[in-house]
């Protein structure tokens, strides 16, 4: 019995639409193969990009949310309420959000200040016990010591009048 051979298909050359991740991936190495020079250019290109993708995503927001208005069977005019109504929600929350920050923000610039005063008072006893190790005078000493001293000069100064 003879045995057949086996044939493969060659695969056709047809040009495919680039979707999704692969087309991302090229227009990316195609920006990347576009280096900007200095910083100006780059500034620009970052801002060409993002509004482009400010656009886009945009775009896809309007089309999503005409989609859910007509598969919910919602007028635009209630949609527009309701998203007035998110808005108010969303900024007495974002007040609320505020109030609570600046609140725990001053509570911890006030326990700052208190381990601030802490710490220095640790250095200062620490500098105080060091300086006593070397027998070194501190500069309260020192002043106390330049003020005797000054004290001592005007008794003699007052005895040889």
């Amino acid at each position: 019995m003879p045995t057949k051979k086996k044939t493969t298909r060659k695969a056709k050359a047809t040009p495919r639409k680039a979707t999704g991740r692969r087309s991302e991936a090229r227009s990316a190495a195609l920006r990347a193969s576009e280096a900007p020079k200095g910083a100006a250019d780059r500034l620009r290109q970052t801002w060409t990009s993002t509004l482009a993708a400010l656009t886009a995503a945009e775009s896809d927001l309007e089309k999503q949310v005409k989609v859910v208005l007509h598969r919910n069977k919602i007028s635009t005019k209630d949609a527009s309420a309701m998203f007035k109504d998110l808005k108010a929600l969303v900024g007495r929350e974002r007040k609320k959000a505020l109030a609570d920050l600046e609140t725990r923000l001053g509570a911890i610039q006030t326990r700052a200040v208190k381990q601030r005063k802490v710490v220095g008072a640790a250095v200062d006893d620490a500098l105080q016990s060091a300086l006593a190790r070397f027998n070194l005078p501190t500069r309260t000493e020192v002043r106390e010591l330049t003020r005797k001293v000054d004290d001592l000069s005007r008794k003699i100064d007052r005895f040889k009048r």
